[in-house]
């Protein structure tokens, strides 16, 4: 019997032999020497069966392939977190202003407000919160209706660093155990997620990276939003660290096996064009002894 590809078999059928394999002649065949064994035959259910799920994730462009073979029309999904992105301080002024001697420009809302986007959020920038109660106060008024509150700078200890005094902020922590990024906030503000971020661009990025991106993945059903850190092989020695874990900026390299992984001279948090030529932190952990060039270190890729 003549079938084709992706019709159901006949019943009793056992074997379908390939067109390329026979010699037809009217309405018989001669199976040509060596032909393919097969079977050609897909058994049901051995793609998906009934009942089956897809484990909690953010969708991708397979996986909605998949849904709508299984014939799934409509999905119930978490939608995108509104993430709202407040600069604090004087001394900024956003590109394209001509800073005075005393100002910089204000960067880390772009890199974080990309980060936001990549993880499936939806970045809101709002406007630079100047140095006064007020100021920050009429700021965050704006981020009300948010899902997440994140500020970048005013979370130190300065006269001037207001964040951490804002009127109806429960906070969970302040002060982490880490470099870059010692001064970060996290807690609920008006009874909305809040994280406050440092100033210093490498630690505000960072600190993004490490909290959140996973805050994002953890809002949105991830059930393992932690980052995940991977091996690799120090080319250098290092010496001693200290009571705060360092994450490194450091470049890798294909090596044999596990990549190579180089941290740069250069560590300040004000760095930028270094944090744009990394590829990995170098996780140095709190108190971790002297590293020779050759030994195992953890990592996460930028």
């Amino acid at each position: 019997m003549r079938i084709f590809t992706g019709a159901p078999v006949p019943k009793g059928a056992t074997r379908v032999i390939i067109q390329e394999d026979v010699v037809t002649l009217g309405d018989r065949i001669i199976l040509r020497e060596g032909a393919d064994a097969g079977p050609h035959i897909r058994p049901m259910g051995q793609d998906f069966r009934a009942g089956d799920s897809l484990s909690p994730r953010r969708l991708r462009p397979n996986d909605l392939a998949l849904l709508a073979a299984m014939n799934i029309p409509t999905v119930v999904v978490s939608r995108k977190p509104v993430v709202a992105l407040i600069a604090t301080g004087d001394e900024l002024v956003m590109p394209g202003e001509a800073p005075r001697p005393d100002q910089i420009i204000a960067s880390n809302s772009f890199a974080l407000k990309a980060l936001v986007e990549a993880e499936g959020g939806e970045a809101r920038l709002l406007p630079i919160a100047r140095d006064t109660e007020a100021e920050l106060a009429t700021v965050l008024a704006l981020a009300a209706d948010a899902d997440l509150i994140v500020t970048i700078g005013g979370a130190s200890v300065g006269d001037h660093d207001l964040v951490g005094r804002t009127p109806g902020l429960e906070r969970a922590f302040w002060k982490i155990a880490m470099r870059p990024g010692k001064p970060l906030i996290a807690g609920r503000l008006q009874g909305v997620p809040m994280l406050g971020l440092p100033g210093n661009p490498v630690s505000a990025i960072v600190c993004g990276h490490l909290f959140l991106m996973p805050m994002l993945r953890a809002m949105q059903g991830n059930p393992a939003p932690a980052p995940q850190p991977r091996k690799a092989r120090l080319t250098v020695d290092l010496p001693a660290n200290g009571p705060r874990a360092h994450y490194m900026r450091a470049r890798l390299a294909m090596g044999d096996g596990l990549p190579d992984i180089t941290p740069f001279d250069r560590q300040d948090s004000a760095l930028l064009s270094i944090l744009g030529q990394a590829d990995a932190l170098l996780i140095r952990p709190v108190a971790d002894g002297p590293c020779s060039a050759g030994a195992t270190v953890s990592y996460l890729p930028l």
